[in-house]
């Protein structure tokens, strides 16, 4: 199964609403808290290519975006195929 990988920080309501959507849609993730982990948050930089916003988001590895990218694949029914459903 495909892993998903949430980089995100403690006070970010997005972050937050990201991962109760994941949750609803049954999706397992692990998240990177970047405001506690430093080598997370040289990971999050290296695979976001700098991105200075979270949450981002990661599937196997691959950079898709923060919350606007999820929901859109999401809506789209693109993200089944990317979790490999």
């Amino acid at each position: 199964m495909a892993r998903l990988k949430v980089y995100s920080t403690g006070i970010c309501p997005i972050c937050d609403k990201t991962k109760a959507l994941l949750k609803k849609w049954d999706i397992d993730f692990d998240e990177v808290r970047v405001d506690q982990d430093h080598a997370g948050l040289r990971e999050f930089s290296r695979v976001t290519n700098g991105a200075r916003t979270v949450p981002q988001i990661t599937i196997d590895g691959k950079w898709i975006g923060g919350f606007t990218e999820l929901t859109e694949l999401h809506m789209e029914d693109k993200l089944d195929d990317l979790m490999g459903a």
